[in-house]
């Protein structure tokens, strides 16, 4: 008869041997023929290279994790950057979120509250106030900006930096330069969406006061947030997915110019009409920026190939003007479980790099497979999906640093799947109809960590493969 102690030894060694040989089988997951066909030859090296690695027993399989990890430092183990999430009113007064925020993370982006229309009070429809100022010895009439949103966060992140040293979060503005999300009023004489729009010469007054302004507050001598901020987006979303060149105000002709702030049409295109608002904002930006402050274009759908040449393009004609400055690529990542290929985000890092030396993930999620149902069946697959392209695209960018480019960040737009603006938004810029279920970021909506925040944090939990 066996002993109680005999017993509990008997129960542990079979569930071990159980859990042992579950976790043995980790790979055997079923794929899809459209999986297999997206899988580039980079992808099966690496699979096979891990497959072989596991059956020789060079990778430990842990059937738990019992060391807390940290992505802050996970990160800064393998590209040694920082790693961000964006923020907004409701994640700070979160409190859970809050803790994700300050345990994980080492910088934030403000998702909408550094955006024009934001420091204009959201008073979309008509300019709130007006006010004088003085640019280039010269009295202007410009409209009253409002920073309060932006500071009821910065604030939070100010304040806990004082109180915790070792582990400062940094901030990434976000954004300068804007077709959207700049009310139509800001383009026009006496700021009436209803008068006549401004000439160039003008609105170059407009555009530099404003840079001028927002960058003096944030990042100035005299500004309680100085030192704060490591990069800035001075221009974002510029070049046309329809066209692969410059974004125009004929962008979407369902839409009306007039509109109060666009989705698609450039009010900045159609005063200009040419490119020359986007190198003269990089002028003034580095007119205003302290040296060491990254400047940086920012846009989404950069891995296809007809859109890549427009940004280059972009990023060239910045780059040979020699009163700009551009340090870097923003890359957004508004990317899909199955597309681009990690081989695709390789080769347009690269090619942004080569231009402007450094590049940025600075908007990572991952949009779910078509009929994704949110279901636990659906869930668990999902997961396993997402950890795959996370860790082969973190792998890519790895092999970017290799090749000489400073990979100097990577942002998650968000920090659990329930807050992720895929829930909603529309199918721009990389988002989706919000009518089917997401689940894009490294945490669930109970705030646990998923399979694929141990790509980037390291460590493992049940079940879980460096694949």
């Amino acid at each position: 008869m066996k002993t109680k102690n005999t017993l509990q030894k008997t129960i542990l060694f079979a569930a071990l041997c159980i859990a042992l040989s579950a976790c043995g089988n980790s790979n055997n997951i079923n794929t899809t023929k459209e999986d297999d066909a997206e899988v580039d030859t980079m992808q099966e090296e690496n699979i096979e290279a891990d497959v072989a690695q596991e059956e020789s027993g060079e990778v430990e399989v842990m059937q738990e994790n019992t060391e807390e990890v940290f992505l802050r430092d996970g990160v800064k183990e393998k590209l040694d950057c920082l790693v961000g999430c964006a923020v907004g009113g409701g994640t700070i007064k979160d409190k859970k979120n809050w803790e994700l925020v300050t345990t994980h993370f080492s910088a934030v982006t403000l998702e909408n509250e550094l955006k024009p229309d934001a420091l204009f009070g959201y008073s979309v429809s008509v300019c709130p106030r007006t006010e004088e100022a003085v640019l280039n010895g010269e009295t202007i009439i410009v409209p009253k900006l409002d920073y309060s949103r932006a500071e009821q966060i910065l604030d939070k992140v100010l304040e806990w930096n004082r109180e915790n040293p070792d582990k400062t979060i940094m901030a990434r503005g976000h954004v300068l330069l804007w077709h959207s999300q700049t009310p139509e009023w800001f383009f026009h004489k006496n700021y009436d969406k209803n008068e006549p729009y401004v000439s160039a010469d003008e609105m170059n007054k407009r555009l530099e006061w404003y840079i001028s302004e927002v960058l003096g507050h944030f990042t100035g001598e005299d500004s309680k947030y100085k030192g704060m901020f490591y990069g800035w987006d001075v221009v974002n979303e510029a070049i046309s997915d329809a066209t692969g060149t410059y974004r125009t105000d004929k962008e979407n002709p369902d839409e009306a110019l007039s509109e109060d702030r666009h989705g698609s049409n450039s009010s900045w295109w159609h005063i200009y009409q040419n490119e020359d608002f986007i190198v003269n904002a990089f002028v003034y930006a580095n007119k205003y920026a302290p040296a060491e402050l990254e400047l940086y274009y920012n846009d989404y759908n950069e891995c296809n190939i007809k859109k890549r040449k427009g940004i280059i393009e972009l990023l060239t004609a910045v780059k040979n003007n020699e009163d700009a400055r551009i340090d870097g690529m923003g890359m957004q990542g508004h990317y899909n479980v199955g597309s681009p290929s990690a081989t695709e985000v390789e080769m347009a890092a690269k090619a942004y790099g080569e231009i402007v030396g450094k590049v940025q993930i600075t908007e990572w999620d991952l949009s779910a497979s078509s009929g994704y149902d949110g279901s636990p069946e659906a869930m668990e697959k999902e997961y396993e999906k997402q950890r795959k392209t996370y860790n082969l695209m973190y792998n890519a960018l790895q092999n970017v640093e290799k090749a000489g480019i400073d990979v100097t960040g990577i942002t998650f737009w968000g920090t659990t799947d329930a807050n992720s603006w895929l829930n909603s938004r529309a199918g721009v810029g990389g988002g989706t109809d919000g009518t089917q279920a997401q689940c894009p970021l490294l945490f669930d909506a109970k705030y646990e960590p998923k399979p694929a925040f141990y790509v980037f944090a390291g460590g493992s939990r049940k079940g879980d493969v460096n694949e």
